[in-house]
């Protein structure tokens, strides 16, 4: 069944076909970040489809990160104990299992985060959920490099087999790469160097805590939309940097969460040529680089990852709606139904989600409403 479905290396874990889970947000935890019994259910299930890497996400790392409602949360030691109920359930499927860490920077709202003010590299207007972020300070700079640490290594401690820093969507490590988004004049921006500053830092410390045998994956804007933002010479430029300090893969993305016009979900998408949007920078990479390229961005049709791996554009490819509309997908390409994805691109999968019972198909219910650019956020609550 062609190159999809042949085993592969990522540094020393053994994928069992080169597909991937890529990271989501799933809404299906409680108020304190801790997940719920549906999470574990809906990872297994994937799993269970044929995927070869699951990674969930993204795990917010302090408490002033949380991006959504629901969101789960490696802040505390005590999420490890739950966390381990994930791995062990997608380790019984057959699947290995990465976790996505991240803070999510300004692009977050007060009441998310406990009333507080969202905090950023810079005090930019217009790419956050509403209010202004405050420009973070160096002795918290220090501290976030820390807390992703500690995040890390509780991945570690959950038996994940690799960590992946979030480095894209608009997120805070996606924050301070962005010449739209870093205007600092300090040590953390002003330059190219001083803009990647931050997340080299934040690698090496994460690479401090796992050791050297452990996978630590990162996910990278290659592009963030609006024109002057990154761009994917200046993104490899990191990723090469990041390689010779021990890199495991990257996950070439691109685009700004919570954005119509440059959210990383295409909307409708319907032929194959409107698939694989970040592949001309994944291709970059690939020519570049001695680590495995992961691709995502709107895949759903066989032939068109097929095609990815044998034109190498990347080494896997990655899947996020698509496998919220047939978590079995993978295992019924497997099979000999190369039928494209059932997923119409049309993002109430999200919309879903904000009703407290987690990431679903609308199109399954038959939901009509669009979603909209600017959410009212509900209030996290828990949730059994």
């Amino acid at each position: 069944m062609g190159k999809l479905f042949t085993s592969s290396q990522i540094s020393e874990l053994r994928v069992q076909n080169r597909t991937i889970r890529s990271a989501t947000w799933e809404g299906l935890a409680d108020a304190e970040g801790f997940i719920r019994p549906k999470l574990v259910q809906m990872l297994a299930e994937v799993a269970k489809g044929n995927v070869g890497l699951v990674i969930p996400g993204y795990f917010y790392i302090k408490p002033d990160g949380k991006g959504l409602p629901w969101q789960a949360g490696i802040c505390y030691d005590a999420h490890v104990e739950g966390l381990k109920q994930l791995v062990d359930a997608v380790h019984k499927e057959g699947a290995a299992i990465a976790a996505q860490i991240a803070h999510a920077g300004g692009r977050t709202r007060p009441k998310t985060i406990g009333g507080s003010r969202p905090a950023a590299p810079s005090a930019i207007d217009g790419f956050s959920f509403g209010e202004t972020p405050r420009e973070l300070t160096l002795p918290e700079i220090h501290l976030l490099i820390e807390a992703f640490a500690q995040a890390a290594r509780r991945v570690k401690e959950a038996g994940f087999d690799a960590v992946q820093l979030h480095a894209a969507h608009g997120y805070l490590l996606s924050q301070f790469l962005s010449p739209l988004l870093n205007l600092r004049k300090d040590g953390y921006g002003g330059t190219r160097k001083k803009r990647q500053r931050f997340v080299i830092e934040v690698y090496e410390a994460v690479r401090s805590e796992v050791g050297r045998d452990f996978p630590v994956f990162i996910k990278l804007n290659t592009t963030d939309g609006p024109q002057n933002g990154i761009t994917p010479e200046e993104s490899l430029e990191i990723v090469k940097q990041l390689e010779s300090l021990g890199l495991d893969a990257v996950e070439v993305s691109g685009g700004i969460a919570g954005s119509d016009l440059y959210r990383p979900s295409r909307k409708s998408i319907t032929r194959p040529s409107e698939e694989a949007y970040f592949r001309f920078a994944a291709k970059l990479f690939k020519e570049h680089l001695r680590i495995p390229v992961i691709l995502v961005g709107g895949i759903k049709s066989y032939e068109v990852a097929d095609n990815i791996l044998r034109e190498k554009y990347a080494d896997f490819v990655s899947f996020s709606r698509p496998l919220i509309c047939e978590p079995d997908l993978i295992l019924r390409w497997y099979r000999g139904d190369i039928s494209k994805s059932r997923c119409l691109s049309c993002n109430l999968c999200l919309q879903e989600g904000l009703k407290g019972s987690g990431i679903a198909c609308a199109a399954k219910k038959k939901a009509k409403n669009p979603i909209a650019q600017d959410i009212d956020w509900p209030q996290p609550k828990s949730a059994d």
